[in-house]
């Protein structure tokens, strides 16, 4: 049976959908009237879910009390229109779990989600990387050679951006990034994958949705042009609807 692990931070994401009709009498700012919430595991429990969604089976190695890790989002309910988001403060502690104790054959594809939080360092993932041939890294941290044996390495364009010059001048990392662009589509080994325009509500969760497709077509696949095109799909399903969904 194909079964996939998950390793990295977690959050809970709050989405607190409210109306605004006036104006703070003592300064021009808005007051908010807060009408439903909305609670999902966020970051790598969101990767989680949507892995769960597409009907693989899963894993997870994250931080304990990740209920704890919250990200809440005040949003006007008409317009889908973000007011403000509030982190909380709390910490996330480097994951203590042995690398040795991993049962490494378990898993057809192992993926790293990597929000820079803490959980997770450089040494870990490469160490990681080394246990394993099938590992897909999704990172916020700045690229370097910790990040060569990753089977592929999916980033967005501001994290893609902030690793140019190290891309540039490593072809071993240059062809294993899977650059996302939002609605600008794909860019893979000088292949250019573009996504079909849909009408997009909310960004939230997208590239976590587009992680957990790529990773589940490719170990039903392994192809990994088919598996961009369907992790397209599932990101540009998941921006249709409101706060972060598992499609």
């Amino acid at each position: 049976m194909k079964r996939i692990l998950i390793i990295g931070d977690s959050c809970q994401d709050i989405f607190v959908y409210c109306t605004c009709s006036r104006l703070a009498p003592e300064f021009p700012v808005q007051i908010l009237d807060e009408g439903h919430k909305i609670l999902n595991g966020g970051m790598a429990k969101n990767v989680e879910a949507n892995v769960l969604s597409l009907g693989v089976s899963c894993d997870i190695i994250t931080n304990p009390q990740w209920e704890t890790v919250t990200k809440t989002r005040y949003v006007d309910n008409d317009s889908n229109y973000m007011f403000i988001r509030v982190d909380s403060s709390h910490k996330i502690e480097p994951c203590d779990i042995n690398i040795n104790s991993i049962y490494w054959d378990k898993y057809s594809a192992i993926i790293v989600s990597d929000y820079d939080k803490g959980f997770v360092s450089t040494k870990y993932i490469n160490n990681i990387c080394k246990n394993h041939p099938c590992v897909f890294l999704d990172t916020k941290k700045r690229l370097g050679t910790w990040a060569e044996p990753a089977k592929f390495i999916k980033i967005n364009h501001i994290e893609y951006t902030n690793s140019k010059d190290i891309i540039d001048n490593n072809s071993i990392l240059a062809n294993k990034i899977i650059h996302t662009k939002g609605s600008e589509g794909v860019d893979h080994c000088d292949k250019h994958y573009p996504v079909r325009t849909v009408e997009v509500k909310d960004v939230s969760g997208a590239g976590d949705s587009f992680l957990a497709g790529l990773v589940t077509e490719y170990i039903k696949a392994q192809d990994i042009e088919k598996s961009i095109k369907f992790a397209n799909q599932c990101a540009s399903e998941t921006v249709k609807h409101k706060g972060v969904t598992s499609k």
